[in-house]
């Protein structure tokens, strides 16, 4: 299936560069690398050093890290995903990293706590405090989107899909309700509705 490969789970943080690829519709092969063993095998290792999921290779490229997969897949195929004006690339670079410094590492909290933390040594007031910060950059979001059916400009960008990429795991694995930021609702489900995403989905 060309010279693509994708290595990382759908069911992990890798499923928000699954996405993007399927968003634009380029043939792949998508290894389904787990963030355990698999990703600290020599042969991962030489993809990957860091022994972290997503990595991309796309012919002599190599790429880590989601969002700067993402940004290359939108850039480089993605037919008007990565907006032509600066200003605009500007904002779609502000709101993909906006995503995993305001949300990821608070939604991440509540996932450990939920999954990954033994019975005996969770503590529900670390899941409270993070669900209460949540509250504020979630607030930012809602109110950028007041009026607006896109984070930039009047159509889908690779900022929508990064943001909404960030949420899912907060949605769905975090079980956090956002039903109340009405704003936030109808643009992240409208994100969830386009065909890549379901396509991303049905990986693994």
């Amino acid at each position: 299936m060309g010279n693509r490969t994708l290595y990382g789970l759908a069911s992990s943080r890798a499923f928000r560069s699954v996405w993007a690829i399927e968003e634009v519709g380029v043939e792949y092969e998508h290894v389904p690398t787990h963030f355990g063993a698999d990703s600290k095998t020599p042969e991962y290792l030489a993809v990957n050093p860091n022994g972290r999921i997503p990595a991309l290779v796309d012919g002599d490229l190599v790429v880590f890290e989601s969002m700067a997969i993402n940004l290359y897949l939108a850039e480089r195929y993605g037919d008007g995903l990565f907006p032509a004006s600066v200003e605009a690339r500007a904002h779609v670079n502000q709101w993909s990293v906006w995503g995993i410094s305001e949300i990821e590492p608070l939604q991440m909290q509540i996932i450990i706590q939920k999954y990954f933390t033994p019975d005996e040594k969770k503590n529900p007031k670390v899941v409270e405090s993070a669900k209460r910060q949540l509250e504020r950059p979630l607030k930012v979001l809602d109110a950028h989107l007041e009026g607006r059916d896109f984070l930039v400009g009047d159509a889908f960008s690779i900022a929508d899909l990064n943001l909404a990429s960030v949420l899912d795991l907060l949605i769905g694995m975090a079980q956090h309700d956002v039903s109340h930021h009405a704003n936030v609702k109808r643009w992240v489900d409208a994100c969830y509705a386009r065909p890549s995403y379901a396509a991303a989905k049905a990986r693994d």
